[in-house]
Formats: C-alpha cells, structure tokens, sequence
C-alpha cells in the first residue's frame, strides 16, 4: 500500500482563547488521508474546520492532539520552511503571500528559497509567466494589480516551486469563468505529472465537474467522504453540511417529469442527458413545451 500525500489521525485542534480559555475544538477527531497523486476537494459551510485542517500541513498551525504527516513523516517538529520543499499551499486571499516588489522577483521567491539554483530559477519564472499568462505585467508591482492577476500572481509563485503536493483556499473566489479555467487547466497539467492535489472551496459547480472525490466537513469532523457525484447524490448530506448543490443539478430535477435525471451534476453531463432524452423522444413532449 502506498504512503498517502498526506493524512491526519485523530486530529484534534483548539485555538487559543484570549478570555476563559474554554473555546472549542475546532478539530474533533478528524481522520484524513490524501493519496499520492489523488485530487481531492475539502467541502464544508464555514467554519466547518477545512482551512484549519490544511493549515496543519504547512505548519502553521500544531495539533493540540493527536497526528499530522506529510509523505509518510510525522511533522510534529518539522519547521514550516522544511513542509514547504513538499506542501505548496495557495491563500485565499492573495494579499497574505504577496510581498514583493515585481510579479517576477514574487514568482522567484520560492524556488530561489527552496535552493534551486540561478539558471532552474529563471526558467521556472519565465515557464510560470507563460502559463499564467503574466509577461505584460512581469516588471509590475503585483499589489497594483487586479485581483484576478493577483491570484494568478500567488498561484504562479506556488507553482513555481514544484512541490510534490498543492493545496488551494479557494482558488475560484472573485475569479470570472476565464480564469478559472485557465487555473484548472495548470492543475491538470500537474496532475498529469503525478501530483497530489486538495481544493477547499465552496464551489460546488467546480467540485462537481472536475474534481473526482469529497471530503466533507462539519463542525470539526470529517462526516463523510467519497466518489463526488454519490457524494452530492445524497440529499440529506449536502442539506446537514451546508453545501448547497449546483445549478445545474438543481435545473435537472426541475425536469425530472420529462425523464431528466436528478443526479446530474455537470453540464456536459446534463447536455448529454437532454439530448439523448430529445433524440429518444423520452418525454418530449414536456420538453418542447418549456
């Protein structure tokens, strides 16, 4: 059996109080693994637990009990420098990693930091501009920037860095359909190298058409995790945890008097239900008259 990417074992995790010292678990016994290069989104409404939880990769946060490992190794004692060579995690707000004076010297930072030398920083600077599609803007200041080329900026830079496992808050908020595309297309591109990825987001429509498997979050806990679509398929979990279903998928039950299945959850998906309904001339009589 493989060594997961990453994993969490009775994670337990309390914040600090700043009056009686009595605050809840944020982490109550959460149980987590990602395979080596598994794609995976952390689901739940907020304050579910799922950044808290994915701030224990990259040090940020210690676990008040319980594990936390990254590639097999417990990261109790490791330093948030030596978790970055393996964990690229991606703020939510792009504003908290931003802090350079150019989107160049930004996206060098990382793999300048990580010991890569002269030459293999330039190339992956020049590589993640020309993926990212931030030559125009190279020679800017990036807090000058849009928020859209913002967030590219603080992808760009984590990219750049290689590391083995990628980690997104968000990665979707505030960006127009464009851009996000152009975002999954470069995880793709990772995945197809063997990377293993974690999404967090509240974008079901985005989970429910590219990413294979769910975790879900709730109060703390991992209450249930598994293939995406019978994930969303299970009405009484995504109405306990929050999640609100998708568009899409709330458009296909409209029309399930016309055959339309209720369990569609992507577009693609529900285009070629429609059209195979149409072509069957299953219910096309209601069809036509909508």
């Amino acid at each position: 059996m493989s060594v997961p990417a990453l994993a969490a074992r009775e994670l337990r995790y309390r914040y600090p109080s700043s009056s009686d010292g009595n605050a809840p678990d944020a982490l109550r016994g959460v149980d987590f693994a990602l395979p080596e290069g598994g794609y995976v989104a952390l689901v739940g409404q907020n304050g579910s637990g799922k950044t808290t939880l994915a701030k224990h990769f990259i040090g940020l946060l210690r676990a008040t009990a319980g594990q936390v490992l990254v590639s097999g190794r417990v990261v109790a004692d490791a330093s948030v420098s030596a978790l970055a060579r393996d964990v690229g995690f991606v703020f939510q707000n792009p504003d908290h990693q931003i802090f350079n004076a150019s989107v160049r010297e930004e996206i060098a930072v990382g793999p300048r930091n990580l010991g890569a030398g002269a030459v293999e920083v330039e190339r992956r600077v020049e590589e993640s501009l020309v993926r990212f599609e931030l030559e125009d803007c190279a020679d800017r200041q990036p807090a000058a920037l849009s928020f859209a080329l913002r967030r590219a900026v603080a992808v760009a830079a984590v990219f750049a860095m290689d590391t083995p496992i990628l980690v997104l808050d968000e990665p979707s908020a505030g960006l127009d359909a464009l851009h996000v595309q152009r975002l999954l297309a470069r995880i793709e591109e990772r995945r197809a190298r063997g990377h293993s990825v974690v999404i967090i987001t509240h974008d079901m429509q985005l989970v429910a058409e590219h990413v294979p498997r769910c975790v879900v979050m709730h109060e703390g806990r991992v209450i249930a995790e598994g293939d995406t679509a019978e994930v969303l398929g299970d009405q009484a979990l995504v109405e306990r945890a929050h999640l609100g279903t998708p568009q899409v998928t709330r458009l296909a039950r409209r029309l399930r008097a016309t055959g339309m299945s209720g369990n569609v959850f992507g577009v693609d998906a529900f285009c070629d239900h429609f059209s195979r309904l149409r072509a069957g001339g299953s219910g096309s009589s209601a069809l036509d008259g909508r």
